[in-house]
């Protein structure tokens, strides 16, 4: 008996452990996101609104897929040049970079999985990221504006 209790007690710590390994990452895509309607070229499109750190630093992170028109716009505490990556990110997107007036300054694609910083080459106060190839499509360029509803 002294045997199975110890071969039981074993199994139960290790799938507990287990289990302990797991739960961070479902933890790490936790991060509510509230929605922003924005216009860009006469038409309106809802998407996710990452405006605190914590939704900044989560991001599209984890999404194995996004809708046609689904994207996510982030506010940045100040105008700055900003960078995005890719770290966790499954999802081929592109970036919009647009300054506080709303113009964007640059269109970049990003590569799923990448920890390159890609950078604005402006500074900007908010980024716009949808999937690749998504602002050619709508012929979304850079200098249009894009206003937020």
């Amino acid at each position: 008996m002294g045997k199975s209790f110890f071969i039981v007690a074993a199994l139960v710590l290790t799938l507990g452990c287990a289990k302990a390994q797991v739960d961070p990452v479902s933890s790490l895509n936790s991060v509510d996101f509230e929605s922003i309607t924005l216009e860009i070229g006469g038409k309106h499109y809802e998407v996710e609104y990452a405006k605190t750190f914590e939704q900044r630093a989560q991001g599209l992170m984890f999404r194995k897929a996004l809708c046609e028109d689904c994207g996510m716009f982030f506010k940045f505490s100040s105008p700055k040049f900003a960078g995005m990556w890719m770290k966790n990110t499954f999802v081929p997107l592109d970036v919009a970079f647009i300054d506080r007036k709303g113009v964007i300054t640059d269109i970049k694609p990003l590569t799923p999985h990448s920890l390159e910083s890609v950078g604005s080459s402006k500074e900007v106060l908010y980024a716009l990221e949808m999937n690749q190839g998504w602002f050619a499509e709508n012929n979304i360029k850079v200098g249009d504006q894009i206003t937020i509803d």
